[in-house]
């Protein structure tokens, strides 16, 4: 993935969790009342996101962009929902 290349858009639907393997990507969102989107966080290789809006079922919360060159690994919703049911099965 190139640098500036946008990961999730912030009020996108949520299709996929995503795993760092190398760069860093920058996680920004705008808030309520404001235009320009504020920096929340740098995601470094061994991090993830995207879980919240597969596990919520909800739209993006926020706005992920590759700061420079990276490689992530993804991982879809039908997948990641069989695992969670799988770990809940293990649990009990």
């Amino acid at each position: 993935m190139v640098e500036g290349t946008v990961v999730i858009r912030e009020g996108e639907e949520g299709d996929s969790l995503y795993i760092v393997e190398a760069g860093s990507l920058t996680c920004t969102k705008v808030l309520r009342g404001t235009q320009n989107p504020i920096f929340l966080k740098e995601y470094v290789p061994g991090e993830t996101f995207g879980e919240l809006s597969l596990l919520y079922n909800t739209p993006r919360a926020a706005t992920i962009t590759a700061k420079e060159p990276c490689s992530l690994w993804r991982l879809d919703r039908q997948n990641f929902s069989a695992i969670v049911r799988n770990t809940q099965v293990i649990k009990r």
